[in-house]
């Protein structure tokens, strides 16, 4: 069970060191954002307008990740740039097929070390195809949808494709990571070693949760934004 966090307001004169203090996690949302460590004592405002990133926007990604059930107010969501929440979606992408998915990859093949043949190779070949899944998604957004995106906030529409249709076929990638979940949480042999399947169960629960985010991201943010744009 995910403990909610008391409910915080962020706004542009915290410092960005008490953002992270409220939520941890929030450290890859600036590093996809580039955001480095270091910032010292500098508020939220400072460093989005040193960075040359929109505030806004900004304040709604972490909100996003930060708590349950959240919904931008219409202010936020005004002054919310889709260039910015395209450029974060675009860094994620990189870092969930560039960092994440070899890292779990490595995990998994650590794991079925004492696994005989037949369960290496269903385990290899789920993740396979789970991770085959996972790079059509983010290739039919990095090739159709941010480009439309950018296009229209340079005001040129492109005939023949809306928002519309990246909606109605929009599918959630983080679903299969619980089939993923339950093969080695239940169905592993216990020569398995707990310490190693405890850290692929991290790493997936984890994985799991910030899909959900970046999904919900261009559900309740990107979609609205560009609807309003069109």
């Amino acid at each position: 069970m995910t403990t909610e966090i008391q409910r915080i307001v962020f706004s542009e004169s915290m410092k960005l060191a008490d953002l992270i203090d409220v939520n941890y996690k929030l450290l890859n949302v600036l590093s996809r954002m580039g955001i480095s460590l270091g910032f010292g004592e500098h508020t939220i405002s400072e460093v989005c307008s040193r960075q040359g990133i929109n505030l806004n926007s900004f304040l709604l990604i972490c909100n996003i990740y930060t708590y349950e059930g959240y919904l931008p107010s219409a202010d936020l969501m005004t002054g919310a740039d889709s260039v910015t929440i395209v450029d974060y979606l675009h860094n994620s992408h990189s870092f969930y097929l560039g960092k994440e998915f070899p890292a779990l990859e490595r995990n998994l093949k650590d794991m079925v070390e004492p696994c005989c043949d037949t369960q290496k190779k269903i385990v290899a070949r789920f993740f396979s195809d789970y991770r085959a899944q996972v790079e059509n998604h983010f290739a039919y957004e990095e090739d159709v949808v941010f480009p439309y995106v950018r296009a229209l906030k340079e005001g040129r529409m492109q005939e023949g494709y809306s928002i519309e249709q990246f909606e109605e076929n929009h599918s959630n990638i983080d679903e299969t990571l619980g089939d993923l979940k339950n093969i080695v949480m239940k169905y592993l042999p216990e020569s398995c070693d707990t310490v190693l399947r405890n850290e692929v169960l991290y790493r997936i629960y984890r994985l799991e949760e910030d899909l959900a985010k970046h999904t919900i991201i261009e559900d309740s943010v990107l979609i609205p934004m560009v609807n309003k744009m069109e």
